[in-house]
C-alpha cells in the first residue's frame, strides 16, 4: 500500500502557467469543472517533477490515480481522481484525456531525452493535446477536429519546456531540446547548468522556437472553428500569449532569468487576443 498522502504539491498554480485557467470568459457552469481538471492535472504532473521521488514510485503512484480514474481504487488519498472522473460523468467528457495525461507523466518518470523533434511531438500529443481536446469536448467541440487546438497546446508545452530548460536539467536531468539539433549546432546538455546561453545552444533554441512558430500557423486558426464563443474567445488570448512569449525567448536568455510575460503584457495579450476570438467567425 502507498502511504498518505501520495500528492506531492510543487507549490505552482494557475499563476505559473502560461495561460489563463478557468478565466471569467469561460461560462461560469463549466468553470468549476475545469477547475477539476486543473487540479487532477497539476497533482500527477507534480509527482512526476518530484526530484525526490524514485522512477518506480512516480509510476506506482500514477497508477494509482489512473485506477482511481477508472474506478478501481476507491483509496480517498486520489481524490482528485475522484472528483475527476464524477466531473466527467457529469459533462460525458470521455476519459481518454486524462489517462494520455497519466501515460505522459509515467513517460516523464522514465525519459529523460528527446532524439528528434517527432520524439518530442510524440510526448507533448499526450501531455499537452489532451487539455485542449479535454476543452473542446466540454464546450461543444470545434468544426475543424483536434487539429489545431492540438497545435496550440503542442506549441505552449515546448514554450514551457524551453522557459525551465535549465531548471528541469538541473533539478531532474531531463532535457526536452531535439537531440539531433543539439548535436547538429555543436551544444551539449551540460551547456544548460550555465548563467548564460552559449551561441550553439542559443542556436537550438531559436531552431525549436523556428518549429514552435510552424505549430503556431495551424493554431492561430483554432478560435474560428469553435462551437463555443467564450471559448474562442479564451482560445485567442492564449493564442495572443504563446505568440508574446515566443518574441520573448528569442530576445532574452532562459538560462539568466525566466522569460515570462509581465502582468501588464499577459493581460494586454488576453484583452487582444479575446477581442480576436470573439469576431473570429466561428459557427
Amino acid at each position: 500500500m502507498i502511504a498518505l498522502p501520495v500528492e506531492t504539491p510543487s507549490g505552482k498554480d494557475t499563476a505559473y502557467e502560461n495561460f489563463p485557467v478557468g478565466s471569467i470568459l469561460l461560462p461560469a457552469r463549466l468553470r468549476p469543472h475545469v477547475a477539476a481538471f486543473y487540479a487532477f492535472a497539476r497533482a500527477i504532473d507534480d509527482i512526476a517533477d518530484n526530484p525526490d521521488l524514485a522512477a518506480e514510485e512516480k509510476i506506482r503512484r500514477l497508477g494509482g490515480f489512473e485506477d482511481a480514474l477508472s474506478g478501481r481504487n476507491p483509496d480517498s488519498a486520489f481524490a482528485k481522481a475522484h472528483r475527476m472522473r464524477a466531473s466527467l460523468e457529469q459533462t460525458g467528457v470521455p476519459v481518454r484525456h486524462c489517462l494520455d495525461l497519466v501515460a505522459a507523466f509515467k513517460q516523464d518518470a522514465v525519459k529523460l531525452r528527446y532524439r528528434d523533434w517527432d520524439d518530442l511531438l510524440g510526448y507533448c500529443i499526450l501531455s499537452a493535446a489532451p487539455v485542449g481536446r479535454y476543452l473542446l469536448d466540454l464546450h461543444g467541440g470545434s468544426r475543424d477536429g483536434y487539429g489545431f487546438s492540438d497545435a496550440l497546446c503542442m506549441a505552449l508545452q515546448v514554450i514551457n519546456h524551453l522557459q525551465d530548460c535549465q531548471d528541469d536539467y538541473r533539478s531532474l536531468d531531463r532535457v526536452y531540446l531535439p537531440g539531433d539539433w543539439l548535436a547538429a549546432e555543436g551544444a551539449r546538455v551540460e551547456e544548460l547548468d550555465s548563467t548564460q546561453v552559449s551561441p550553439a545552444l542559443r542556436r537550438v533554441i531559436d531552431r525549436t522556437l523556428d518549429a514552435t512558430e510552424r505549430l503556431m500557423l495551424d493554431a492561430r486558426r483554432l478560435p474560428g472553428g469553435l462551437a463555443s464563443r467564450r471559448l474562442a474567445m479564451e482560445s485567442g488570448a492564449i493564442v495572443a500569449i504563446a505568440d508574446a512569449l515566443i518574441g520573448r525567448l528569442r530576445q532574452d536568455d532562459p538560462l539568466a532569468a525566466r522569460v515570462r510575460l509581465g502582468k501588464p503584457a499577459f493581460l494586454a495579450c488576453c484583452l487582444k487576443g479575446a477581442v480576436t476570438g470573439l469576431f473570429s467567425g466561428h459557427s
